[in-house]
């Protein structure tokens, strides 16, 4: 998957979601928190849903910060890193 794949970077809102499947173990809190927002492919690891911004902001970020190994990037419309 190249960067521009909206699996692994998409825009919701005003807000730029990134996962690192470099980084991603697999772990799923993120499914568990933000069910609509992600999966696990075939390689279990994280992909973003075309259905993500179904989820609130706040369920987006909370994913985000529940994974244990950090991998999931928010910016805001200014490329202002939100988290981690």
């Amino acid at each position: 998957m190249d960067a521009n794949d909206p699996k692994v970077v998409r825009k919701i809102r005003n807000w730029t979601m990134r996962i690192d499947r470099d980084l991603c173990i697999g772990a799923a809190t993120c499914i568990a928190l933000a069910p609509k927002a992600w999966a696990l492919d075939d390689e279990a690891k994280a992909i973003i849903l075309d259905t993500s911004a179904e989820e609130t902001d706040n369920a987006l970020l909370e994913a985000a910060k529940g994974c244990p190994v950090m991998a999931i990037f928010i910016t805001d419309e200014t490329g202002k890193q939100i988290y981690p």
